[in-house]
């Protein structure tokens, strides 16, 4: 078991992500929150990908209309529209199958994630109510923190619109593993790009979990290399809030990692096999309904989730750690929109 869930994992990082060819290249993809920090980045990123037929962009901001005037003039075969404001949330999505969600506040020095619920999740409620409403069977990948409870907040709302469905709702947590690849390669005089991590649990804190004894090359690590890494990609996010000085949080390194999923989940869509990465979603473990993990991506969103490998005595520890906290987490955005209550 645990050889075939590193080869597969190993495999689907050997792909071309951008600019891919596969038999079906027609799909629109619409981007909630398209004029923001990570929406920006995030459409310009989607515009050179070849899988993008139709790139609608939408946002609640006066100058959206320009940020899809500005993509417009990419010399890429897709359209792009652009929508603003709530009487134009149905043209935005009308006829999508992909919905991208990085809507919200960033993050300041001295916020968490949790920080951002009061008013992300209210954000979040409200643009997958309309994705239920004009794009029932879109597949909806949650970018906006915290994940670890919007992504339960899409549930309930698809759960009272009567159409939710598991396979088709992902919370977006690359960036740990661009950043887990990244700080080991850094540290070890190595390609990033020749590295594979999977990171499972959630996406805030000590809900991350790099599995640094999955790294695919193996690379040795002594148990200090380990704690230390650990820590970091755990409050990586931290690191950049603080960089930025109050001018915002983790953007640039959020649309790249957002972006790579996209075009991952456009791949399986359009009929490669195989495709894998690491994403929250609903998923039982431990008494925790959604949990991060390696995901199998298909035609339909994801056909299957791996769960947890084999683990170190320290990852064991960090998973005990992580379960509670991202518990609560869940719980959170459950309540919100069951209670109406932050």
């Amino acid at each position: 078991m645990r050889g075939t869930y590193l080869n597969r994992f190993l495999q689907a990082y050997t792909i071309r992500r951008f600019f891919s060819t596969t038999n079906r290249t027609n799909v629109k993809v619409a981007v909630l929150g398209a004029a923001g920090g990570i929406g920006q980045p995030l459409s310009l990123l989607l515009k050179l990908n070849s899988l993008v037929t139709e790139l609608s962009l939408y946002d609640l901001v006066k100058h959206t209309p320009g940020v899809g005037a500005d993509l417009s003039h990419i010399d890429r075969n897709s359209n792009t529209k652009a929508s603003t404001g709530p009487e134009e949330l149905g043209k935005a999505l009308n006829g999508t199958e992909l919905v991208v969600i990085p809507a919200g506040v960033p993050r300041k020095p001295g916020m968490t994630r949790d920080d951002l619920f009061g008013t992300n999740a209210s954000i979040v409620r409200d643009l997958v109510e309309g994705v239920c409403k004009y794009a029932p069977k879109a597949l909806i990948t949650v970018v906006t923190n915290p994940v670890n409870s919007c992504v339960p907040i899409a549930a309930e709302v698809m759960k009272k619109n009567g159409v939710f469905d598991p396979k088709r709702l992902i919370g977006v947590t690359t960036l740990d593993v661009v950043r887990s690849s990244t700080f080991v390669a850094n540290l070890k005089g190595l390609d990033p790009v020749t590295l594979q991590i999977p990171v499972i649990v959630g996406h805030s804190g000590e809900t991350i979990v790099p599995l640094l004894s999955h790294c695919q090359p193996k690379v040795e690590l002594s148990d200090d290399e380990i704690v230390s890494l650990t820590e970091r990609i755990q409050n990586a996010g931290t690191e950049v809030v603080k960089a930025k000085a109050g001018a915002g949080s983790a953007t640039l390194s959020m649309a790249y990692s957002g972006a790579r999923f996209v075009d991952s989940l456009l791949r399986a869509m359009t009929g490669e096999s195989n495709v894998i990465e690491c994403s929250f979603v609903a998923h039982e473990i431990s008494d925790v309904n959604y949990f991060a993990s390696p995901l199998l991506l298909g035609k339909n969103g994801v056909e299957k989730a791996f769960g947890m490998p084999s683990l170190s005595k320290f990852e064991n520890e960090l998973v005990n750690i992580a379960l509670p906290i991202l518990k609560k987490n869940i719980m959170k955005g459950e309540e919100f929109v069951n209670t109406g209550k932050v």
